[in-house]
């Protein structure tokens, strides 16, 4: 059946192997009659005394599946096998020093203010693409996000220095509707704010290659190691649950 379905030859020897230690494991019963809590059973026996990665545990479950589905062709019977979680890398971040290197050495007020907004005010690269002048509200040091992820409206924060780098913006680039406009006053581009943030950094010599999301995610790590409130971060970014925002918490220790 492993021949049949066009596996290579180390995934076949992985699955045999794999599939032998589960009939070991079960010597003296009948494969028919194991259920799926028995099964997730052996697989956290195993985890506990082989510490095994996410890799494996999903090429043993995978090895057992096979058996059950494609063997026996009992397709709906074992959905309920636990499978890892995979573990999500925390966010990387970099220093208020190099984020305000990066704004020193950026090659014109529009790279300054792509940068500036971005980090100062925790936004993502589509929310900054979707800025109208209007947006930006300067007697309150607030930047108004229409229909941000999730099509919900909020209003983030706008640092002193920020709005200071806008206002010679303006002056200078005159931008008619959108904040950041393109040939044409059209909309600027995704992949031009993402270019102009890599090279910045590297410009600036930041130790890690940067993208506009990571500078999010510098914001708001820094906003918590300044001692400000979780869940008022999580209302600047926008995120619909306070787990999503509590990620930071790691990053910051």
């Amino acid at each position: 059946m492993l021949d049949q379905k066009r596996y290579s030859d180390s995934t076949k020897a992985t699955y045999t192997n794999y599939f032998e230690d589960y009939i070991r494991y079960f010597t003296g019963r009948s494969l028919d009659d194991i259920n799926v809590d028995e099964i997730n059973g052996y697989i956290l026996e195993l985890i506990r005394k082989q510490s095994m990665s996410a890799s494996q545990q999903n090429q043993r479950i995978n090895s057992i599946k096979f058996y059950y589905e494609k063997v026996l062709g009992r397709e709906k019977l074992y959905v309920n096998i636990n499978r890892p979680r995979r573990a999500k890398p925390l966010p990387k971040v970099i220093t208020e020093n190099e984020v305000a290197k990066m704004i020193e050495v950026a090659s014109s007020f529009k790279n300054k203010i792509i940068i500036a907004l971005i980090y100062s005010a925790g936004l993502r690269r589509s929310e900054l693409l979707n800025l109208r002048k209007e947006d930006i509200i300067f007697d309150k040091r607030m930047i108004f996000i229409r229909g941000g992820k999730g099509k919900r409206d909020r209003t983030t924060v706008l640092s002193e220095y920020a709005l200071e780098i806008y206002k010679v913006y303006i002056e200078r680039y005159k931008p008619n509707y959108w904040v950041l406009e393109g040939p044409y006053r059209k909309k600027y581009s995704a992949t031009s704010v993402g270019n102009i943030v890599k090279r910045t950094a590297i410009t600036g010599k930041v130790s890690i290659e940067v993208t506009p999301h990571i500078l999010r995610h510098s914001f708001a790590t820094h906003l918590l190691e300044q001692g400000v409130d979780l869940r008022y971060i999580q209302e600047l970014l926008g995120h619909n649950s306070s787990t999503t925002t509590e990620i930071y918490t790691h990053v910051s220790q």
